[in-house]
């Protein structure tokens, strides 16, 4: 079956579930806060919701590099089963936590399975399509992360109607049983290969890896990758943790319908943007080298306005259908981008790894923002910082635009 013509597009569709597995178990305790607070008090206050969000990024964030390098130096295919599995079955044991510190410690559990996903999930993707429909493919995987975000809205409606240890037991359920289809028809290709000498010898392998990242590192073009990627975290993580508080309390409804009308119109626009995104970068790639840039700096353009409209939208009609839609869309388009440009500066050898430390970047400022926020919605001032986050997406494309020039579509070499 892998040398069929269509098996990069089955390659892709397993992955789409696995990534929507990925965002409903990572973000559907961001809408459950009312009920589980019922059990464990101590998510009562908003500091300490933050705390329990933002351990998760910060494990995510430092694993990141750590399974980026692995998933380069190993079969991608069990990386990727291990982390579905690993974090499905965290998933399913939140539902028997009794305290915070055991919520806390799950969460950090999470944060350290879930983050060996991306890296070889967008890597294999990138070493399947190398052709003209690699942000095509990425776009459709991507959809995958942007529905599981809207379907983790949902969290809060199936809690309050069963309970949130029901919801957390279920979604791991599945995760467990899928990772069993990934074996069955999931496979390896790697761009590149690794001699059998260097294969089995650890310190000859921990070598290579590390060199990889002395490589990325020593990369201009990757430092301003670096930059831009983390920069529209802080919104874009904002809006994923803070949304449903922030509609809450300023439109003056209720957590069980802010949930789904933040993560859901964020996300399907986002998923919009996405397919949008990759069409269009395909597109304008074959005309101008520099075309995937563009197109994900219009994307990062639409969200300044929107980050405006959510932080001071006083209406259902601004916050939400103006300044979610927007935002989503936008940040579809600049998301879908980001491995495609890696690829043009990045040889496969240290994709992974490079998206790793991407991750580590982005997941940090989203970590940080995470935890500031929590203190804003405390005192009151979660609607000015969330729309004061433009500014970072302004000075990121600026660096975008002025730095970046690749000199071909698809980097083969070692730099």
């Amino acid at each position: 079956m892998q040398q069929k013509k269509y098996y990069p597009w089955i390659v892709v569709g397993l992955l789409w579930f696995v990534a929507l597995l990925n965002y409903i178990d990572r973000q559907m305790l961001s809408t459950m806060k009312p009920s589980m607070m019922i059990d464990i008090v101590e998510l009562e206050t908003a500091a300490n919701f933050g705390r329990l969000m933002a351990v998760f990024l910060w494990i995510y964030a430092l694993m990141s590099p750590i399974s980026g390098i692995i998933a380069d130096r190993l079969n991608r295919k069990w990386v990727i089963v291990g982390s579905l599995f690993v974090w499905s079955a965290v998933t399913l044991l939140m539902g028997y936590a009794k305290t915070f510190d055991q919520l806390y410690i799950l969460r950090a559990l999470m944060g350290v399975s879930e983050a060996f996903y991306v890296p070889a999930g967008l890597s294999l993707i990138a070493d399947y399509h190398q052709g003209k429909n690699r942000s095509l493919a990425v776009g459709i995987h991507m959809t995958g992360i942007y529905l599981g975000q809207a379907l983790g809205g949902f969290g809060a409606t199936i809690a309050f109607n069963f309970s949130w240890q029901t919801t957390f037991h279920v979604f791991g359920l599945v995760g467990v049983l899928y990772s069993v289809i990934l074996i069955l028809f999931l496979r390896e290709k790697k761009a590149y290969t690794i001699a059998p000498e260097d294969s089995h010898s650890i310190v000859k392998g921990f070598t290579e890896a590390f060199k990889g990242v002395g490589v990325l590192l020593g990369n201009l073009s990757f430092w301003v990758i670096l930059f831009y990627f983390s920069a529209p975290s802080l919104p874009g993580w904002a809006t994923k943790n803070w949304l449903p508080t922030l509609f809450s309390t300023n439109l003056h409804i209720n957590m069980e319908q802010a949930g789904p009308l933040s993560t859901i119109t964020i996300a399907m626009s986002a998923l919009i943007g996405v397919l949008v995104g990759g069409i269009i970068s395909d597109r304008w790639m074959q005309r101008n080298l520099r075309g995937r840039i563009f197109t994900g700096v219009v994307g990062l353009a639409l969200t300044i306005p929107a980050v405006m409209l959510l932080g001071f939208g006083g209406s259902s009609f601004v916050a939400i259908w103006c300044g979610a839609s927007l935002f989503g869309f936008g940040f579809g388009v600049f998301d879908v981008n980001n491995m495609p440009i890696l690829c043009q500066f990045v040889s496969p050898r240290f994709r992974a790894t490079g998206y790793g430390l991407m991750n580590m970047a982005g997941i940090s400022a989203g970590a940080l923002i995470t935890t500031i926020l929590g203190k804003s919605a405390d005192s009151g001032n979660l609607s000015r910082d969330i729309a004061m986050l433009a500014g970072f997406v302004v000075v990121a494309i600026v660096f975008q635009l002025l730095m970046l020039h690749p000199k071909t579509a698809n980097k083969t070499d070692d730099f």
